[in-house]
């Protein structure tokens, strides 16, 4: 089994709110991050595929094709984009990176199956200081 992993990055804003609660009480839970006029993060996304290498290619996925499917399902859709606002496959999501990164998953899950690999991990470093990651259900 071989794991590649292919990274991007893609630049957006987002707020941290629960419309079902007072200002008051998603600035206690959300802090500075619940600013009505947003707040942004250049976000770094590793998507780490799995499979067996080709041995007609000598490789599990032309790297050119995955770039391709990334940029056409997750970065066109997210970058300099407002996550909560502008954003189809996030619509009714909570834009927190851990949701994020579950939606992420589910619009590669297909697209990667269609080239004979499998995901096997969605990274989102949010900061320098904070990731997450998803190994999908």
């Amino acid at each position: 089994m071989i794991y590649l992993t292919r990274i991007e990055r893609f630049s957006a804003a987002h707020r941290m709110f629960n419309p079902d609660l007072s200002d008051d009480k998603n600035n206690e839970l959300y802090g500075l991050c619940s600013n009505p006029e947003w707040h942004g993060h250049n976000y770094t996304l590793y998507v780490t595929i799995k499979g067996e290498v080709d041995p007609d290619l000598g490789y599990l996925l032309n790297l050119k094709k995955l770039k391709g499917i990334i940029s056409k399902y997750v970065i066109e859709p997210l970058d300099h984009k407002n996550l909560n606002t502008q954003v189809d496959f996030l619509k009714g999501i909570m834009a927190s990176t851990e949701n994020i990164a579950v939606a992420i998953w589910k619009v590669l899950e297909d697209p990667v199956k269609n080239e004979r690999a499998e995901l096997h991990c969605i990274k989102i470093a949010e900061t320098e200081n904070n990731y997450i990651e998803y190994y999908g259900n």
